[in-house]
């Protein structure tokens, strides 16, 4: 059993390896929310590398992706999964292109963590928002 911090974290760095390329602007993403986001506010920072590590070593095990997502799930308290959920949008949208891929992977997210549909489509929107260049 993992902790609602590390599901977050998980959740975060399932969608930036879901393309097999974790972009320089997806893990600073990863970084920026951990260091600034409320939730993360009484979680070890120092735990983020071995955190990200046991997601990664898990996705090459077999089945790896449904472990870690069924273990992120049964991690979080309901009230959290939407903030998994907007956590995981905004790493897709990081690095200005959502692949298919990682929406594909979003849609799981959706699914599992039972992120109503409108809710999400409002997430997605607000992550595009937030990461759009001029």
């Amino acid at each position: 059993m993992i902790d609602h911090h590390s599901a977050l974290v998980y959740t975060m760095v399932l969608v930036s390896a879901a393309d097999g390329d974790m972009t320089d602007a997806e893990l600073a993403e990863i970084g920026e929310s951990v260091r600034h986001l409320p939730i993360f506010r009484d979680f070890d920072r120092q735990r983020i590398t071995e955190t990200a590590a046991a997601c990664a070593d898990m996705l090459t095990t077999e089945d790896g992706l449904d472990k870690a997502i069924a273990l992120l799930r049964d991690a979080l308290p309901a009230r959290l999964r939407e903030t998994a959920y907007a956590l995981a949008c905004d790493v897709a949208a990081a690095d200005g292109k959502v692949t298919q891929e990682e929406s594909r992977l979003l849609e799981i997210l959706r699914h599992r963590l039972d992120v109503d549909r409108l809710i999400a489509a409002a997430i997605e929107r607000g992550a595009q928002a937030r990461h759009a260049t001029a």
